[in-house]
This record gives C-alpha cells, structure tokens and sequence, in this order.
C-alpha cells in the first residue's frame, strides 16, 4: 500500500441491520426495535445533568468494548490460542473539539492473561484491524489501546 493511501473498511454485503430510537435527547429514553432495549438515558452529572440513566458514552464504550473483545477472540481462535479469562473494558471520553462541537476519545485496556506480551500484541493489533469498531473510528476518534 502507497503512503498516505486509506483502506476501505465499509461492509460489501449487510449482514445485520440494528435500529434504535431516542426519545427525549440526553434526558430521555432509548428503544430498540426488537424489544431488547429500554433504557432511561440522562446527562452525566460531570456534563451539568443528574446522571440518573445511562448516557451514550456509556453505551458505545459497551459496544466497543463488546465488538472489540469478539474481534480479539476471532483472531485468536483462528491462531489458534486460547483466550481464557481474556477481557476488553472501554473508557468513552466526551469533550469539545475545535469546530465548536464535541468530539470522543477511547481508551481501551485488555487483557489476555494467559498469553506472554509479543503473542498478545499481535492478537491486539489483529482485532483493531478486523472490529467494525476500530474500523469505523479510525482515523476520526483517538483510540488508545493499553495491553495489561
């Protein structure tokens, strides 16, 4: 690949589609289509609200971090390792950018302690290549990813 050059990470073929609603912004509540979600969402007191709900850092970190871990147990089972006891926690951070809007940063820390380091960084850089996630992110938001 050329310097400079981007990898197209957009699906060829939808496999699945999820649906949400918000209702009410951040003070509200959120549904999904099927029926498996119905959460009170509210601002984080740290953002002036009464944190008396999730909010939609909290849900993306659940969704990276559950996206994440997957894609690392797909690499490593296609290698062949076992990932026993292997965890993926996300930190969501919310904050104003330059262009007088809000952007996000992710933190996230894994763990695979059942692997030595060098194998269980080549797992790590695999998964952040193959999550949908990662894909999406790139390049947009900073995401760092500590092995520990």
């Amino acid at each position: 690949m050329t310097e400079g050059a981007t990898v197209d990470s957009r699906p060829t073929k939808i496999m699945y589609v999820a649906e949400a609603t918000a209702h009410g912004g951040r003070d509200g509540y959120v549904t999904s289509q099927d029926g498996q979600i119905e959460l009170k969402v509210a601002m984080p007191l740290e953002l002036g609200g009464d944190g008396n709900g999730t909010n939609p850092e909290q849900l993306f970190a659940a969704g990276y971090s559950s996206c994440f871990h997957n894609a690392l147990i797909l690499v490593g089972n296609r290698a062949g390792y076992d990932l026993t006891g292997s965890t993926v926690a996300a930190k969501v951070g919310i904050g104003p950018n330059k262009r007088r809007g809000y952007g996000l940063a992710v933190a996230l820390s894994v763990s695979l302690p059942v692997l030595d380091a060098d194998i269980a960084a080549k797992l790590v850089d695999a998964a952040h290549e193959v999550c949908p996630y990662s894909n999406a992110t790139r390049d947009n938001i900073d995401v760092t990813i500590v092995l520990g």
